[in-house]
Order: structure tokens, then C-alpha cells, then sequence
């Protein structure tokens, strides 16, 4: 039984009381109007930003004043990078006197290229056409003009799905149909072309590298064929068209000018496209956040940020570190959290953003008991007026991290947004063919869960199915798969892998679904699964075997397969009913989004679940815990500089979770992962000033209070100096920091977009281009910050959540659905008898499947939520013209 209270507490489990909470240093009142004197020469312009309310801060004042040369911006999390970047444009217009064409902007999503021509026409005196010429640009979006303007006509090819299944077919004519992943061999690619590598280039040293790159080469040939090229093609051929100089020199002379944003995100070929074009006069400003350096696996490098002044000798460095988003307890446990990593630009920032409530933690038993308490909670502050649905995030650090929250908003009706979405979990691509097993156990005859048996038996999807059918027609069988048994295309040993393969099927009904689950695991699963090169797809199989684990935790809590998969059915049904939500940016929903999908967003009240060792920081970055006898034992050995720089990178995802939230952050560290203990992070423990011993041996060095030296940020603004606080002396700096390397990268991080209306015409982006961006470019547009109403602000202690009425609960979700709502039916129902749960089951017609249980019951199921009882009902639902499969 799941505990259906919960309280949040002031500090994390394991902290003393004696522990003070963190709180960074209020920030100084100025604003350019103290700052910027009237006889000064760009006074007007100040003042004429002051009559539009654009106030600027001493460090802000500093960027946009910055003539020529290099000019490296740290700009801290909510420190209002946007704003200097377009008063930065508008000053070089208004006041040096700088062409409007003259200036590059470049960033990474179609929104934010927008955002930025939005903010440039909306400052006082610069005219419209002048804000149509500055080039405000994606990265993809520059690199397609270029190409079009020099003559390149290949069509985009860059639907992910078309892409899969292009590599699926070449995959099929190779032999290879169960060796490799679509998504790992793209990630590889993708990975390998950043570094501005061919493809004919790629490793052979091994036979699976060697099958690998023949796979790839295929694909290449394939585009080339069809005249097509894939957004990757874009940079790589845009980098060697600029190395020739009659193309590199006039492009030079008009950008003399050059800003890039969120320069923490760009790899090696994108630096490459800017060092180019910003080498003949250096007039480049980078604007990013090492600390916010979440993205290595797909080529982003903190170097960049790092090494800058060394790579641009005398450049200058401005810090801006007002932050206007965060409460100061809110940010100083961020700031003090980030501030162990050892490589990193020496920065604490200030707070000036409305004061809200300290953070508070918990930690409930597991995943399924932190959802509950999440949802109780929330739903409890929805009805008390405190926040509505749309003011609150719930972040998480993986996919299969969120199948128990996912779970508990669609049991209890509450309003949310799955960005990024992808299928209920027991309908990912990896879940689906357990699943499809045991169905099949159930109904042995059901047709739509045949094709996923077949690829653990190594059999061609559409030749089976094909000569199941073929043979269905002359004889029905009661289990079709054993047609293929008699099907000469396959060897002996295959054939009896078929009748093996029948009888474990027949036998999953009698057991409980874990053990359904280990069963198929230890048998074939498994093995099937961790086809492939360890060395090239170690990522994928560590998020493999992850989500598989939380498959095993998640059966745990049902006795029979037939209630299994009864649940995940519903689950898939009812989310079909709620999917509406995601079409409508303007609902009122729960904002349900991994780390890294929330970076540049902000909520008045972020929930981070999972902050427990294994989760965050991941497994994978706690190699160095485990026993060297074990550690040998790994597929893929890592030194301990590699896990050092992974460790750095957890603990940067971890600032990125904690300064989303504006007002009210609630953090929860289940006390258990996937059957096994877990403890509270230590990034939290640090930031509370707990040491957390590192359980390797003792380096040479020894630990350190001092950070690596990569200079401080300075801003040389009138009357006012930057002083960044110092970090606690007593504070133990642990780690070489780097780059974690995985195999698989985010959708739609490097999103690119359409030409912006008003630009040079002589490279316009054709249509279909313009098409193909905004499609790819959809999956980041929730990536980007948004205002939003800060909602009711009040002090509370401890948070405790209790019963929440059916009836309220009931108005307001209701309420929330109206606008979707089309065709309804009553159906009939098993709704929780608890008070403190809104649970509802679909009550299940009599079936085939029902007969063939022999474990089925007349009476009602237990909660899946809470274990406890239920009762019959009824409910109206919209009509989806669909049930179950």
C-alpha cells in the first residue's frame, strides 16, 4: 500500500539540521539609468531603451557597448542574454553606425531566430527594414542559403521515421536485420559528420564497424541517388564550401559583425563555420553558459567556452549574473550545486527575481510512491488557487524515468503535456514485443501482436507474415507462429526455436508478470536485444537495460498477466483521449519534459523527481563506485578522467533541473530504483556542504579547494565592478571535468528553421526547404522560454498533501478537457474506492482472451495505483472509434 501523504522538508535526507540552505547575494538596484550619465555620447540611446521599460544592468550595459574584437558573454541562467543580444544590434545601428546587414546572428531553433528579429524591430528608432536586414539565423538555415546561393538543388531529407526506414531496408538487403539499430547507426553518422568527417571515412578495424560502415555508405549512396541530403550534409558541405576562399572572402566583407547565441551548444563543425567567417576582422560575440553544457553526446563542447580567450588572445569576458528568473534560495542551491564541478568559468550569480519559497525535498520509498505524492500534490495546489496546471513542470533525467509519474497523471485525469512524446511506455518499440508475447499467451490468435515476435526468432517481419497468412488460409492453426515451424526458409535449429519459443508462450499465463518478463529476459530477450558492436552502441544498450528494469518494476505490482495488460491498455486508450492537449499550446496541462528539453524554459513550480544516485547522477557516470573486480567485467572499460568529465556533466544537468523553477521547486529522491537502494544525490548533499567521499582510490593530486584556472568574467561598466562571490573555502573540489560520449543524441537539439522573411533574396531557402525546417523544428519550439503568469505567491512550511475531493477534482479536470471534447459514451467502469485516489479502470468486456485465463475473476481488479479496492461506475469518455488494440 502506497503511503497517500507526503511531506516536503527544508532539506534533503541526510543533511543535518544544522545545515543552512544556500541563498546567492541579492543583486545591486542599478540600472542604466543610474548608470549611463546624460553627457554621455550613448546616453539617448539608453534612455530611449528606459522609455520602453529595457532597463539594463551593469554587466549588460557592459555587452552592448562592446565595439570591435572578440567578446566572450557568460551569461548565467535567467540573466537576460536575449535582451543584451538584441540591444547589443540595435546599439551597433544606432550608435557605431554599423550597415544592418553587417550583422550576423546565429542560433539553434527557428523560434528563438524569431524571437531575436522580434525583440530587434520592437527597439525604439531602428526601422523596419532595417530589422528585416539583419540576418538573425539558425545555423542549418545560413548553411542552406550558402548552398543554394552557390547552386546546390538536393532535396532535404530529414523525416527521422523516412530516415529509419530507409537504413531498416539497406539493413534487410545486408543481411543484417537484427545487428544494429536505425536510431544508434544515424546517432554514430551524425556524431562522426560533426567532426567534420566523410563517410567513406569512417572506422573498419572490427567486423561489426566494417558492417556498420558498408550500412552507412548504402545510405549515402541511397540519398545520392534521389538527389537528396540530410541536415548533417548541410553543415558538412557549407564547411567545405567556405574553405574556398572566392566563396569565404565576400561573405567575410558584408558580415562584419558576428553574434552567436547559446554558444555552450555548438560543435566542432558549426565552430568551424564561425571561426571562418569572423577570421578576417575577429568582430565576434559568443553569448552561452558552460555551466549549462548539458549536451556532449551530441557533439556540443565545453572547450568552447573554456578555451575561448586562448583560442582569441586579448578577447574580453562579461559576466552576466544578475538573474531575474529565480528565487534567491532557489538559485543559490543551484549555484553552490555547480559550483563543485572543477572545469568551469569561476561564477556565482545574483539574484533579483520575485521571491517565492525555499526548496523543499523528499523522499518517498520508490518511483511509484514519489509519483503519487507529486500528483497528490500538485493537484492539491491546483484546487487551492495557489498555481493552475500549465504554471507547473515536472522534469525528469530519462525516458523510462517518467512511466510511473505518466501513469498517475492519466489514471487521475490530470491535464498534461508529454513533450517530445513518445509512445506509453508499454508501447515503446523496446516494451512492445514482451508485451505482444504475452498477449499472445492470453490470445494466441491475436493478429497485431505477431509481427513483434518474430524478431527475436530472426525471422524477415514481412516474409513471415506473409507465409503465416499464406499457410493460415490453407489451415487454421490455434497458434499461427507455428507455421513457421514448417517453413523451409528457415533452418532446422530455427524451427525448433519456433516450437520452444510456443511452449514458453503457453506457459507465461500461469505466472506472475515479472516473472513472465525475467523469464523471456533470460531466454531470448536479452541476447536479441545486445546484437551489435559494444564499443559503437554502448549508450543505447545502457538505456536498454534501463528501461527494461523499470518494465520489471513496473509489473511487479500485478499478479496475473491478464491485469498487465488490461492496465497498459487503458493506459494506451486513455491517452489517446487526452492527446488533444498537445495540440493546443494554450491549454491548461501539466508540463511533463526530460532536463534537457526544459533547458531554456521556465515555470513558476518545477517538480524534479528522481534525484537519487543512479538516476541523477546516472549509472553511467558512477562507474567509479563500483568494485574494480567488477569494474572489469564491463563491456566498454572508461579511465577515470572519462567518468570524471561524465560525473561534471550530471552535475551540470542538475543546475540546469533546479534553475528552471521561478518561485517553487520540490525535489524528490526515491529511497529505491528498480528493487535496489538508492541514495539522495550527492549534488544535493554537496550544495548543503555534506562531503560525499569518492570511493576510488586517492588520486596523486589529492582534493583540491581551488577551481582549474579559465579566468573569471569582468565587466568594465561605469561605477559599478563585477564582484562574482568566491566559493566556500572549506568546499572540496572533486574531478577532472570533460565531456560525457554516448551513442544516441536528443530530437531535434540542433532543430533548424526557414530563411526569416526579409532576407537577402538573392539566397532565398525554396519552399520545400522552408517545409522540411518547420517540421524538424516542431519537436524544439517547447524548448524556448516563454512568459508566463507567476501565479499566486505564498510562504508555506512543509508541505503536506492530504485528501483531495473527488468533486473538485472532477470540475476541474473537466473543465480542462472542455474545449477537446467532441463525441462522448458512458461506459462502465471500476473507479478506486479511496478517497485520497482517482484512479478509474475501463471494466473489461467478455473476451477471448477473458476465457482463456484461467487466473480471470468475476470481481473488481485492486487499484493500480494504490493497491486498495474498487467499485463499480460509470464514466462518460470521448469516443476515440478505437478499443484496446
Amino acid at each position: 500500500m502506497l503511503s497517500p501523504n507526503s511531506t516536503f522538508y527544508p532539506r534533503p535526507l541526510g543533511v543535518t539540521p544544522a545545515a543552512s540552505l544556500p541563498q546567492s547575494p541579492s543583486a545591486p538596484l542599478e540600472t542604466s539609468r543610474q548608470l549611463v550619465a546624460s553627457d554621455e555620447r550613448d546616453a539617448p540611446y539608453f534612455r530611449s531603451l528606459e522609455e520602453v521599460g529595457i532597463r539594463l544592468n551593469g554587466p549588460q550595459i557592459s555587452a552592448v557597448r562592446h565595439g570591435k574584437g572578440p567578446l566572450l558573454t557568460l551569461a548565467g541562467a535567467g540573466c537576460g542574454k536575449t535582451t543584451v543580444l538584441a540591444a547589443r544590434a540595435g546599439y551597433l545601428m544606432e550608435v557605431s553606425g554599423a550597415h544592418a546587414g553587417s550583422i550576423l546572428l546565429v542560433t539553434f531553433t527557428n523560434k528563438a531566430a524569431t524571437e531575436m528579429k522580434d525583440r530587434i524591430a520592437s527597439l525604439p528608432g531602428i526601422r523596419p527594414a532595417a530589422a528585416r536586414a539583419v540576418q538573425a539565423r539558425t545555423f542549418h538555415s545560413f548553411a542552406l542559403t550558402l548552398l543554394r546561393h552557390y547552386g546546390v538543388q538536393e532535396e532535404i531529407f530529414g523525416e527521422s521515421r523516412a530516415q529509419h526506414t530507409v537504413l531498416k531496408m539497406l539493413l534487410r538487403q545486408n543481411g543484417m536485420s537484427e545487428a544494429f539499430q536505425p536510431e544508434s547507426l544515424l546517432a554514430m553518422l551524425s556524431a562522426w559528420k560533426m567532426q567534420g568527417s566523410e563517410t567513406s571515412d569512417l572506422p573498419e578495424k572490427s567486423q561489426e564497424e566494417r558492417d556498420a560502415k558498408r550500412v552507412l555508405l548504402g545510405y549515402e549512396a541511397w540519398k545520392q541517388d534521389r538527389n537528396k541530403m540530410d541536415f548533417d550534409d548541410i553543415l558538412l558541405r557549407a564547411a567545405a564550401l567556405l574553405r574556398d576562399p572566392a566563396v569565404l572572402g565576400p561573405l567575410q566583407q558584408r558580415f562584419q559583425y558576428i553574434m552567436v547565441d547559446e554558444f555552450q551548444d555548438t560543435n566542432s563543425l558549426q565552430y568551424e563555420i564561425v571561426q571562418k567567417l569572423a577570421a578576417a576582422h575577429r568582430n565576434l560575440m559568443v553569448v552561452g553558459d558552460d555551466d549549462q553544457t548539458i549536451y556532449t553526446f551530441n557533439g556540443a563542447r565545453q572547450e568552447s567556452i573554456l578555451e575561448f580567450d586562448k583560442v582569441y588572445p586579448g578577447a574580453r569576458i562579461v559576466t552576466l549574473d544578475i538573474n531575474y528568473r529565480s528565487d534567491a534560495r532557489i538559485l543559490g542551491l543551484g549555484s553552490e550545486l555547480v559550483a563543485r564541478n572543477k572545469r568551469r568559468r569561476d561564477k556565482r550569480l545574483r539574484a533579483a527575481g520575485h521571491r517565492g519559497d525555499a526548496p523543499r525535498f523528499a523522499t518517498p520509498s520508490n518511483a511509484e510512491e514519489e509519483a503519487a505524492w507529486v500528483v497528490n500534490q500538485l493537484c492539491q495546489q491546483v484546487e487551492e488557487g495557489l498555481h493552475t496546471y500549465r504554471d507547473i513542470a515536472i522534469l525528469h533525467r530519462t525516458a523510462s524515468s517518467s512511466r510511473a509519474i505518466f501513469e498517475q497523471l492519466v489514471l487521475k485525469d490530470v491535464p498534461f503535456v508529454q513533450h517530445g512524446a513518445s509512445p506509453v511506455f508499454y508501447d515503446q518499440s523496446l516494451i512492445r514485443p514482451l508485451m505482444d508475447h504475452m498477449r499472445l499467451s492470453l490470445n494466441p490468435r491475436a493478429v497485431d501482436a505477431l509481427p513483434s515476435a518474430l524478431g527475436p526468432l530472426y525471422v524477415s517481419r514481412d516474409a513471415g507474415l506473409e507465409w503465416i497468412q499464406r499457410s493460415e488460409e490453407q489451415q487454421a492453426k490455434k497458434y499461427p507462429l507455428i507455421h513457421l515451424a514448417k517453413w523451409d526458409k528457415l533452418k532446422p535449429f530455427q524451427q525448433e526455436q519456433v516450437k520452444e519459443r510456443i511452449k514458453l508462450i503457453k506457459s507465461l499465463t500461469k505466472l506472475k508478470p515479472v516473472i513472465a518478463i525475467q523469464e523471456m529476459r533470460r531466454q531470448f530477450y536479452d541476447k536479441y536485444m545486445e546484437s551489435g558492436d559494444p564499443s559503437i552502441f554502448t549508450h543505447y544498450k545502457e538505456t536498454m537495460l534501463e528501461t527494461l528494469d523499470e518494465f520489471e518494476a513496473a509489473a511487479k505490482k500485478f499478479e496475473t498477466v491478464e491485469e498487465f495488460i488490461q492496465f497498459a491498455d487503458e493506459l494506451s486508450r486513455r491517452h489517446r483521449e487526452m492527446e488533444s492537449l498537445r495540440r493546443s499550446q494554450d491549454s491548461d496541462a501539466v508540463q511533463l519534459m526530460t532536463i534537457h528539453r526544459a533547458k531554456g524554459l521556465e515555470f513558476p513550480c518545477v517538480y524534479w523527481i528522481g534525484a537519487s544516485e543512479g538516476i541523477v547522477p546516472h549509472s553511467t557516470a558512477l562507474r567509479q563506485d563500483i568494485p574494480e573486480d567488477q569494474k572489469a567485467a564491463l563491456t566498454v572499460q572508461q579511465t577515470d578522467a572519462e567518468l570524471d568529465m561524465a560525473l561534471e556533466e550530471e552535475r551540470r544537468l542538475a543546475y540546469v533541473a533546479i534553475t528552471r523553477a521561478k518561485q517553487y521547486l520540490y525535489v524528490t529522491s526515491p529511497a529505491s530504483h528498480h528493487g535496489k537502494p538508492a541514495d539522495v544525490s550527492r549534488f544535493l548533499l554537496e550544495a548543503f556542504g555534506m562531503e560525499v567521499p569518492d570511493k576510488r582510490k586517492k588520486r596523486e593530486d589529492g582534493p583540491t579547494g581551488n577551481h582549474a584556472s579559465y579566468g573569471s568574467g569582468s565587466s568594465n561598466w561605469k561605477g559599478n565592478g563585477n564582484t562574482n562571490g568566491k566559493a566556500n573555502g572549506n568546499e572540496s573540489r572533486n574531478g577532472n571535468a570533460a565531456y560525457a560520449r554516448s551513442g544516441s543524441r536528443p530530437q531535434g537539439r540542433d532543430a533548424v528553421s526557414p530563411v526569416q522573411r526579409g532576407a537577402d533574396q538573392r539566397s532565398a531557402i525554396r519552399q520545400s526547404d522552408r517545409r522540411d525546417f518547420e517540421v524538424l523544428d516542431e519537436r524544439d519550439e517547447d524548448r524556448l522560454s516563454e512568459r508566463r503568469g507567476s501565479g499566486v505567491i505564498r510562504n508555506h512550511t512543509a508541505f503536506s498533501t492530504t485528501g483531495i475531493s473527488q468533486t473538485a477534482s472532477s470540475s476541474s479536470s473537466s473543465g480542462s478537457h472542455a474545449s477537446g471534447a467532441e463525441r462522448t459514451e458512458t461506459v462502465a467502469i471500476w473507479k478506486c474506492s479511496s478517497s485520497t485516489c482517482k484512479a478509474w479502470l475501463r471494466q473489461k468486456p467478455d473476451s477471448a482472451s477473458a476465457k482463456s485465463s484461467k487466473k480471470a475473476t468475476s470481481g473488481p481488479p485492486p487499484c493500480p495505483l494504490c493497491s486498495g479496492t474498487m467499485e463499480a461506475s460509470t464514466r462518460k469518455v470521448p469516443v476515440t472509434g478505437r478499443f484496446g488494440r
